[in-house]
């Protein structure tokens, strides 16, 4: 999934993902991240979309305090370090090669008063999902995880179990290829989508999806609503 090495003699311009470690000023903090590219691929250095992801949770455009997210395809674990030093209680999540590496990063950056607001775990899209209750987050953070066209349905199936109607999908990509937009079309059968954030500069586009209600969940609350004698949208 985010365990793909890339040549670096075909990216030269990439040279700064080589460096062993990234610096941040975020959240107040100063965050310092390992990064392992010859080991572990795109999946320990640190992508635009993190950083503009980051930035957008730091200007308060999500609602993170006390509330339950969990971050897809962590990586060096940036996002969510910022999503819980800005207060949410997070399950940061990879496949199983990159945890030891994320759980260094994580230990390295979250202060002891906090510990308890974090925990790292192992999330292999579409697999034992069962380990994970269905609708259970308040909030899903992804960074640059819509980019292999294989792990799109495995995704889709992951986002599904993991958000009820009130569940916010947040996720920051770069759109490279017809198939990226391809991703977001089957995103919104599913989810109502919404852009609500581009950086320009480092062309990054963020959305937000929330999880269409079934026919049988909405009928469940016209019901509800009708019985307490409330009046229908559209009713005079």
């Amino acid at each position: 999934m985010a365990l793909v090495p890339y040549d670096e003699n075909v990216l030269p311009a990439l040279s700064k993902l080589h460096q062993t470690s990234a610096e941040f000023n975020l959240a107040n903090h100063r965050i310092r991240l390992s990064q392992d590219w010859k080991r572990l691929g795109v999946a320990a250095v640190v992508w635009d979309a993190a950083v503009v992801l980051c930035m957008f949770l730091e200007m308060g455009n999500v609602d993170l305090k006390g509330k339950k997210a969990i971050e897809l395809g962590a990586g060096t674990g940036l996002v969510g370090i910022v999503a819980a030093l800005l207060g949410a209680n997070v399950t940061i999540t990879d496949r199983e090669p990159a945890l030891e590496f994320l759980t260094a990063n994580v230990r390295e950056n979250i202060p002891p008063s906090q510990k308890g607001a974090v925990q790292v775990s192992e999330l292999t899209w579409g697999e034992n999902l069962d380990l994970y209750p269905s609708g259970s987050f308040d909030l899903i953070l992804g960074a640059d995880i819509v980019y292999l066209e294989e792990t799109f349905p495995a995704l889709l199936q992951t986002l599904e179990h993991l958000s009820s109607e009130n569940t916010v999908v947040v996720l920051s990509c770069r759109i490279r290829y017809e198939r990226d937009e391809r991703f977001l079309m089957e995103l919104r059968q599913r989810f109502s989508v919404q852009e609500v954030h581009y950086d320009s500069q480092r062309d990054i586009h963020i959305y937000r999806a929330v999880k269409n209600r079934t026919n049988a969940e909405l009928s469940l609350s016209l019901t509800s609503v009708a019985s307490e004698g409330l009046p229908l949208i559209g009713q005079n």
